[in-house]
């Protein structure tokens, strides 16, 4: 009758450590396969963060040649002193982004300069345009309306002049007359720094009627209206290059806290694995000498 008594006892205290054995190694594979991803994560970001930094050299190189494009223009406007119509209420905004995330935020800060605009009085006479698929995800949801043409597959490749010229025929060709706008994007300051800038745009009939457009020799309408369309491409032009040296330095800069984070996940996760596989193997020391005592 003893014995009777006793074997379920035994059963169930054997069932209790086999399910807590159970329990320990099935926490210890949990973390060993998070401790591998983390692992992988790191090594994916610390590749990018050389890749970014490998473009980054290049993009701050060809900036350098791409600014006096964009200054040159600015400068013939302020000389002009030319201003918007007053009889004019339609603005365009040229939103300049790229199709790649995994930069900080640098197309937020773009997008959240022209969403604050349009959520003021007055913007229903405002169209926007986006460079980019980033600026257009980030505006489409509630200011879809006011987005009149998107330009894609833009970041993947070093900007060119042709690129520029591209979205400036697309600009022109839109069927939008508009007598004042912007052109908002990344102006790089250092490795770690940028800020939102713009640069003005203005219609023919702006130009024609600037008071010191005389100080430019006599300028017929096909001319100006060859300066204009050239003068759009410029500022495209440089707008690119900012923002392309913008986004590198932002995602060198990102990947590299990245890393780190990574690397102190991972040594957080060690020293949990250890924790756990060394409480795992004294509980079943303890076992062992517990059994052996009971034996004895």
């Amino acid at each position: 009758m003893f014995w009777v008594r006793v074997a379920p006892a035994a059963a169930q205290v054997t069932a209790v450590v086999n399910l807590q054995q159970n329990m320990d190694m099935a926490t210890l594979k949990s973390i060993s396969i998070r401790l591998k991803s983390v692992k992988n994560i790191q090594k994916i970001t610390q590749s990018m963060k050389m890749v970014s930094a490998a473009k980054y050299t290049r993009a701050e190189r060809e900036l350098k040649a791409a600014r006096p494009y964009g200054e040159g223009a600015v400068q013939f406007y302020e000389r002009a002193e030319v201003t918007p119509p007053e009889d004019e209420n339609k603005q365009l905004y040229i939103a300049m982004t790229s199709d790649r995330g995994l930069c900080g935020a640098v197309h937020t800060g773009v997008s959240k300069v022209i969403r604050t605009r349009l959520s003021e009085p007055g913007a229903e006479n405002i169209k926007v345009i986006c460079v980019g698929d980033k600026s257009r995800a980030i505006l489409q949801r509630l200011y879809g309306k006011h987005i009149i043409c998107v330009a894609n597959e833009i970041g993947r490749l070093p900007p060119t002049f042709t690129d520029a010229a591209k979205i400036a025929s697309a600009i022109l060709s839109s069927g939008y007359e508009f007598g004042y706008g912007k052109i908002v994007y990344n102006k790089f300051k250092s490795v770690v720094s940028y800020e939102q800038s713009n640069l003005p745009l203005f219609s023919q009939k702006s130009v024609q009627s600037a008071p010191k457009l005389a100080t430019y020799d006599s300028l017929d309408s096909e001319v100006i209206q060859s300066y204009m369309e050239f003068s759009l491409a410029s500022m495209l032009f440089y707008a690119l290059k900012e923002g392309a040296c913008s986004e590198q330095s932002a995602r060198m800069t990102a990947m590299d806290n990245a890393s780190k984070n990574a690397g102190e996940m991972i040594d957080k996760l060690t020293l949990t694995f250890n924790r756990t596989r060394q409480a795992v193997i004294t509980r079943e020391l303890i076992e062992i000498i517990s059994g052996a005592a009971a034996l004895d």
